[in-house]
């Protein structure tokens, strides 16, 4: 979910606050994920520039490394979630999908 949020607006920054009201992610989950995914150089973080009254926001955007991980992510999850979801036909009930975790040889 995340990969793909940041892979939609990937010319743009993104602020946590708005991935987490995207994908539906709890602060507990998504920032964890943020961190590792900047930690391995596949997510770019900065700081916005604060307008008076108001606290400085994070925000992230895929670096170039980020991209081609993202864009093999979800190609990769589209192409195991179509037999499973061929399996499911006629049936009502869907179970979100998730993504790869972020360790290993993926990293």
């Amino acid at each position: 979910m995340v990969l793909r949020e940041l892979l939609g607006s990937s010319s743009e920054w993104s602020y946590g606050y708005d991935l987490s009201r995207s994908t539906g992610l709890k602060s507990g989950t998504l920032y964890p994920i943020l961190i590792r995914l900047a930690e391995r150089g596949l997510l770019e973080t900065s700081w916005e520039t604060v307008e008076a009254g108001r606290p400085p926001r994070h925000l992230y955007k895929l670096t170039g490394d980020g991209l081609r991980y993202a864009r093999e992510c979800v190609r990769e999850h589209a192409a195991t979630a179509a037999p499973a979801r061929a399996g499911r036909a006629g049936r009502n009930t869907q179970r979100p999908a998730r993504e790869p975790a972020l360790s290993g040889a993926n990293s």
